[in-house]
């Protein structure tokens, strides 16, 4: 079959949540189809020619369009006097539609997976091709939790991109055969009626990667992610400020480590003696398998959250919220460790540094819980067979 693959970035390097997910399900998919990739290139984006290197292992036909700031800044604009959400308007261009619309015609797909609803304007009108659209994540949910601690000004920019996103979420469904959304936790934050119509595709792990590796336990305590992501800014900031004053008593010679691409200024004034500010690292494994503890304290989350998979893939025990769990059903105590405060994550944590045969109980739960549920091999077989 022939898979024409639309996102709204280039899935390569893969330091966010859908590009990794869009990357290994290309990797995945190309096994037993013919892939065509159209994908955005925004702002600061890695090079395509990078890109394309990696991509055409797994892609037949790849079109990379660049965005320049002069056409953003204009679809934001038209975006706001149409009443589209701005980051549904910031990756539609008219030049990039033309040439989307020539790689159809050369192509001639069997199906269209869009990624994301950014991408959905792209193929509103296209009728006689099959089509599937990958909600990921439930973007208005993102938006409504960051508006009560918005600047007055970035509060109005948000209510109005709520407002429309809530309608554009509704309206998108209707112009694809299949929607497939990340977990049942973000279906269930999505407000529409015909949500029941959406099926669950989760994120994978590629386990031939993240895997067990015996290093020099040089941290304590772990955790990752795009650090100029407000949701990972904000667990950064509750882990050193809340929830290490509470461990250092108990181990006042503790380690932390703060790993992941762009720190942000209020990241990087994290740093301590106890505490590690590393920014972009080559190989994410060597610091997963140098901590004693991995922790993603998320107080706010959606999706899926790809470092809980890598980490207990690599039997690195976990400690997360019941929020971050709900998306991956890890049971608490067996292969996880669940907090909702402070108090309850230092008591998780110190727990797990002070009793080895619990830590290895728990990795090795978590190890196994993974491996037979979030394989992308597994998950992307589940997503196959609404192609077919």
């Amino acid at each position: 079959m022939k898979i024409l693959i639309i996102l709204s970035r280039v899935p390569f390097p893969l330091e966010k949540g859908d590009k990794l997910r869009a990357f290994n399900q290309i990797k995945q998919l190309s096994r037993n189809h013919e892939i065509s990739l159209f994908a955005i290139n925004d702002l600061g984006a890695t090079s395509k020619h990078q890109a394309v290197n990696v991509l055409s292992k797994y892609c037949k036909r790849i079109e990379i369009v660049n965005l320049a700031w002069f056409q953003i800044m204009y679809n934001i604009f038209r975006s706001l006097l149409s009443g589209l959400p701005l980051q549904v308007g910031y990756f539609y261009s008219s030049a990039a539609a033309r040439k989307l619309q020539s790689l159809i015609d050369e192509v001639k797909p069997d199906h269209i997976y869009c990624q994301l609803v950014r991408t959905a304007e792209y193929v509103k009108h296209i009728k006689d091709i099959p089509k599937t659209i990958d909600y990921m994540d439930a973007f208005s949910k993102g938006v409504e939790r960051r508006i009560p601690i918005a600047s007055p000004l970035f509060k109005l920019i948000l209510k109005r991109e709520l407002k429309t996103l809530l309608k554009y979420e509704a309206t998108v469904m209707n112009w694809f055969d299949n929607s497939l959304i990340i977990s049942s936790q973000d279906k269930e934050h999505l407000s529409f009626k015909d949500k029941e119509r959406i099926s669950i595709i989760p994120n994978g792990v590629d386990s031939t990667y993240f895997h067990p590796m015996i290093l020099d336990k040089k941290y304590d305590i772990l955790f990752c992610g795009n650090m100029a992501y407000s949701p990972n800014i904000e667990t950064a900031e509750y882990l050193v400020k809340e929830i290490l004053p509470k461990l250092l008593p108990l181990h006042p010679d503790i380690k932390v480590a703060i790993v992941g691409t762009d720190p942000t200024s209020q990241v990087r004034a994290l740093k301590s003696k106890n505490v590690e500010i590393t920014g972009w690292v080559e190989d994410m494994r060597t610091h997963y398998a140098s901590a004693r503890v991995f922790v993603a304290p998320m107080q706010t989350s959606i999706g899926m959250q790809n470092k809980l998979l890598e980490a207990m893939v690599m039997k690195i025990p976990c400690v997360t919220s019941s929020m971050a769990n709900n998306a991956i059903g890890a049971v608490h105590e067996e292969s996880i460790l669940i907090g909702n405060d402070p108090d309850s994550y230092a008591e998780q944590i110190s727990a797990l540094l002070k009793d080895e045969t619990k830590a290895a109980s728990i990795a090795e739960s978590g190890y196994n819980f993974v491996n037979s549920t979030y394989t992308w091999e597994h998950v992307t077989d589940k997503l196959e067979r609404f192609f077919s």
